[in-house]
């Protein structure tokens, strides 16, 4: 056994279970079954011109080099991101704990309770902070939720607005760059015009619906917006706020002057900088919008014996059920972030962010002081955390990075300094320092911190927050180990077992791989330092836009998307800025084949395109005369196509190259949803296929982890045609000749995790990824012949073989009585988290085990199932009081005294022999999502709150 080689660790099966699950599924070889699975015509006739594997030994050793490529200044930039202190508890419990880190998305409630109260204290600190009514489970960065403010706004604008066709958004010229250029990006498709201007200036007219303002400002001015706000209400115009959550510590809350929506980031809540990113953005609005807030709420509601239990709640997953009525695209959160970010409030609690805020506030007042002494002038007459000196920029910048200190330079003139958490006396007097050597003065030392001033009495904060029982609790580290460790026992994530859910590929998250994302030599560097000292960075990122190139098949990589829905979007806004330079801009025809993932026309419409469903045959694949069809009819406005290979049914479609000539033919361009990846690397690739661009998973296939619903990073990588369009970042040049403006807030969108997926790529190299691939088709075939006879499969290739996932029919059993929820929550007393249900198709599982599930695992899997197929036979649709429709089975029922049910307690719990030795018990009984929707409760508030409100 060659014990360097990761891939051996990476992929489940042993090479001694081979002829065994060869032998199950009726194939000779590997080699067989891959020739039976995937279309000739594609396959790729040569390796990946990518390099060989590195060990884990190899690959540490490695990626510590690059680490310290990188100089870690102390920066004083702000723009949005601010060093901040992780605390160690936080750090060793939640961000290095595979029991967090590898949950999925909690879609099956009663195996995810600790994950969704941690979201449900998030959402408590976004409400009290912002003084709204609601908040969500967090988003992508700030300035995303800046851009979902917008199209809120704009969705729910007055009748009046709507009849005269308000379409004009005023945006402070106040605003932090990042977030304008993403502002542009998502204002044109769907009709909005944008103004960027003074707010003192502002006319209020009928013709806008809308604007946004920074508080503080992106100079760190406190403006009182107060008016503002009022003269806007009376205008039916709605105000959005983009609020620094540190700053509301003691600024008043935006929801205080009457706002309709706040938005920003809980980066500065103990969450590294991470060089842009992943961190959890906020979205907070009022009630009467909670229909259309985007992403996902955390809800409350009751199980089934009455006990509180929490959900997701109202729109989840909605672009599965509006799909091009949808009102975002978005279909994720940034949950580990979140979760991280509101235990940083929970270990802090109320008193303790005070004690920081005022520290980061009297560590500013101190520094303005001190160089007010010197004789420079600071021009913010009122801030937080973040003066403007008037002076030689070009001369401090020269001497501060001397010294490995930044600053943010908005003009020659000017040096803006925001102060952060990290700040101390010693950093604050070389700050001093830097200016006394520019101006050859000595400087008087700083001894302690001056208390600060410099809010606006009538902007202070004086409404209290965060008086929930939660966040007084748990300030001791042993109080709040416990205390996570409680949430952290209620879900059941990979460090359990098995989570085969088609489409999204929840393989194995090597420790090797997330081991550097603890090193502050990653962790520490601001996104918009100068490029030079991010040199480990840039190779990093580099390194892996390239792998990711190869392994397309296509010419150029961005990595800017930190999404997957954003990659669609990304490559969908490629496509319109490729047609526009063409002279086409007419071209606004999307076509989307009906199965589809619900985020497709979800994507298309916010890029501005009209979507056109394309038929699918009996068999699961596209129609393709339907599809020619379509596109012929509107050749002259036909933009693209987006499609998923293997299709969103697991099967690789044999037309595929005919599908996209179709399109190219008609003067469109293919756009591939990399979903699926997982079942092309090393085998065969989009370009190979004939799409045009792709955004990958870089959260499936790729190996970062799930985190119990985000971080995610969708990367797009284009053909040549669309390179010059990759998008750009207003700070720190990316992307193409002819770049469409920013997609994310940081120009490399969630570079931290990002080392994740260029470890898993050094690590397999380019035999170790052909492998998982084989291995992921082969896990696939394997599940699909050992449910034959149990279980009907709906859709296989033309030779009889499912691609890397299948979709099990469970519609039949409903003459039982049983649906196919009961078989989802019957899986957990079999300690499975559930394959997907009903996607992408009602009454049905789809089922995808991926490479790194091992024989035994799959076993023990098609066991549950199969046993379960055996309780489907004995139920009876006029007796519900089954084994199926009680489940999941929790230990207060089996322990207590009365036993009111027609089996075992033994039938219950541990229906097969292996549960016993691992047992995992769901913490509540089945939540009732409707009573949670009718009686909407999203804070950790007690329920008499509610009742009083």
């Amino acid at each position: 056994m060659n014990t360097d080689s990761f891939a051996l660790r990476h992929i489940g099966p042993r090479e001694s279970d081979l002829p065994e699950m060869l032998s199950t599924i009726g194939a000779d070889s590997l080699d067989q079954l891959i020739f039976e699975t995937v279309p000739d015509d594609i396959l790729l006739k040569k390796a990946l011109n990518l390099d060989t594997a590195m060990s884990e030994q190899e690959y540490l050793e490695h990626i510590t080099e690059l680490s310290t490529k990188n100089k870690i200044f102390k920066t004083y930039i702000g723009l949005g991101y601010h060093q901040s202190n992780t605390p160690p508890v936080i750090q060793r419990n939640i961000l290095e704990n595979p029991g967090w880190y590898t949950a999925y998305t909690p879609y099956q409630a009663e195996i995810a309770q600790g994950r969704l109260e941690a979201l449900l204290n998030f959402q408590t600190v976004i409400t009290d902070l912002t003084g709204m009514e609601l908040a969500n489970a967090s988003l992508l960065d700030e300035s995303t939720a800046a851009a979902e403010a917008m199209s809120l706004l704009l969705n729910v604008r007055e009748k009046d607005k709507k009849k005269n066709n308000a379409v004009k958004f005023f945006v402070s010229e106040e605003i932090l760059p990042q977030t304008l250029s993403l502002l542009e990006t998502r204002a044109t498709p769907i009709g909005v015009e944008l103004v960027v201007g003074n707010h003192e200036e502002f006319d209020f007219s009928d013709e806008y619906f809308g604007a946004l303002l920074q508080y503080p400002s992106k100079t760190g001015k406190v403006f009182n917006f107060k008016s503002f706000i009022e003269k806007a209400n009376d205008n039916q115009i709605k105000v959005a706020v983009a609020a620094d959550i540190l700053s509301l510590v003691m600024l008043e809350s935006p929801g205080h002057f009457g706002v309709d929506v706040v938005v920003g980031t809980t980066q500065r809540f103990g969450i590294p900088l991470g060089y842009g990113g992943p961190h959890a953005a906020f979205f907070a609005t009022k009630d009467e919008y909670k229909r259309s807030i985007p992403g996902r709420i955390i809800g409350v509601t009751k199980d089934t014996d009455g006990n509180r239990a929490l959900r997701m709640a109202l729109q989840t997953r909605e672009q599965h059920i509006k799909r091009d009525k949808a009102t975002s695209n978005i279909c994720t959160a940034q949950v580990l972030l979140a979760v991280m970010a509101g235990m940083y409030a929970v270990y802090h609690g109320p008193e303790g962010l005070k004690y920081i805020a005022k520290k980061v506030h009297n560590g500013a007042a101190t520094l303005a002081n001190a160089l007010e002494k010197l004789g420079f002038e600071q021009v913010n007459d009122t801030y937080f955390d973040t003066i403007a000196i008037k002076t030689d920029a070009t001369k401090i910048k020269f001497l501060a990075e001397a010294k490995e200190v930044n600053f943010y330079y908005p003009n020659d003139e000017t040096v803006s300094i925001s102060i952060n958490e990290t700040t101390t006396i010693k950093d604050l007097n070389k700050i001093v320092a830097i200016f006394s050597e520019a101006i050859k003065n000595d400087f008087e030392k700083i001894t302690a911190l001056e208390t600060g001033n410099k809010i606006p009495e009538e902007v202070a904060r004086k409404t209290e927050f965060l008086q929930q029982d939660v966040f007084n609790s748990y300030h001791s580290e042993t109080d709040l180990m416990r205390y996570i460790k409680k949430l952290e026992r209620k879900d059941l994530s990979l460090n359990h077992s098995m989570i085969s859910l088609g489409s999204c590929t929840m393989k194995l998250n090597a420790a090797a791989e997330m081991l550097p994302l603890s090193d502050p030599m990653w962790g520490n560097m601001h996104p918009f330092v100068p490029v030079e000292q991010a040199e480990g960075y840039q190779i990093v990122l580099k390194k892996l836009e390239k792998q990711l190139t190869e392994i397309t098949g296509f010419a150029a990589t961005s990595l800017q998307p930190n999404s997957g829905a954003q990659g669609e979007f990304a490559g969908l806004m490629v496509i319109r800025a490729y047609h526009e330079s063409r002279g086409d801009a007419h071209r606004n025809i999307c076509l989307i084949p009906s199965s589809a993932h619900g985020t497709n026309p979800a994507s298309a419409v916010m890029a501005g395109m009209k979507v056109v469903v394309t038929k699918a045959t009996a068999e699961g694949n596209i129609d393709v005369e339907d599809l020619r069809e379509k596109a012929i009819k509107h050749k002259d406005n036909l933009s693209c196509l987006m499609v998923t290979y293997p299709s969103t049914h697991g099967v690789y479609e044999s037309a595929i190259r005919e599908i996209t000539s179709i399109i190219h033919e008609n003067g469109g361009q293919v756009y591939m949803d990399g979903a699926n990846m997982n079942a092309q690397v090393g085998l065969t690739n989009p370009g190979a296929i004939g799409a045009d661009v792709c955004h990958l998973n870089l959260h499936k296939t790729f190996a970062i982890p799930h985190g119990g619903g985000g971080p995610g990073v969708g990367p797009i990588c284009v053909a040549e045609q669309l390179v010059p369009f990759l998008p750009s970042n207003p700070v720190i040049k990316t992307g193409g000749e002819n770049a469409i403006s920013a997609i994310s807030a940081a120009p490399y969108g969630s570079s931290l995790v990002c080392l994740i997926s260029y470890a898993y790529i050094c690590m397999l190299g380019v035999n170790g990824l052909k492998k998982a691939t084989q291995y992921a088709i082969l896990n696939a075939n394997y599940i699909k012949e050992r449910l034959n006879g149990h279980y009907e499969v709906l859709y296989a290739g033309e030779r009889g073989r499912a691609a890397h996932e299948m979709i099990v029919d469970c519609r039949p059993f409903k003459a039982k009585g049983i649906e196919v929820t009961d078989i989802a929550k019957r899986l957990m007393d079999y300690g499975f988290h559930a394959p997907t249900v009903s996607f992408p198709i009602a009454g049905t599982l789809m089922i995808e085990p991926t490479e790194s599930e091992s024989k035994m695992a799959l076993d023990q899997f098609c066991d549950a199932m199969i046993s379960i197929r055996k309780e489907i036979e004995a139920a009876d649709k006029d007796e519900p009081n089954n084994v199926l429709k009680n489940s999941p089975h929790t230990l207060q029922m089996l322990t207590a005294d009365e036993w009111d049910f027609p089996y075992s307690r033994q039938d219950a719990a541990f229906p097969l022999a292996y549960v016993s030795d691992n047992k995992f018990w769901p913490s509540i009984r089945r939540v009732d999502d409707a009573y949670g929707d009718r009686n909407l409760i999203c804070t950790c508030d007690p329920i008499e709150a509610y009742m009083e409100a």
